[in-house]
């Protein structure tokens, strides 16, 4: 969707740019491009997966080296 602003006869150029502004408002593109900013695409089931086993693999590591006493933290960040 395009918004398009025409000079009229005797208007200067900010008058041009706030009417542009105001219809950019009104319209709220700027709001809906704002909110699509940082919008993430869905991962795929193959990347989930992944994600989840290696998620799991280094749990179980982190296990193993708090039996052997080799971890000193046991919770991150808290």
């Amino acid at each position: 969707m395009s918004i398009g602003v025409k000079k009229r006869i005797g208007e200067s150029f900010n008058a041009v740019l706030y009417r542009f502004n105001k219809k950019l408002r009104r319209g709220g593109i700027l709001r809906e491009a704002r909110k699509r900013r940082f919008h993430k695409r869905s991962q795929s089931k193959v990347k989930r997966r992944e994600s989840a086993l290696h998620r799991e693999q280094k749990t179980e590591e982190f296990k193993q080296a708090r039996r052997y006493g080799q971890s000193r933290n046991t919770r991150r960040g808290r």
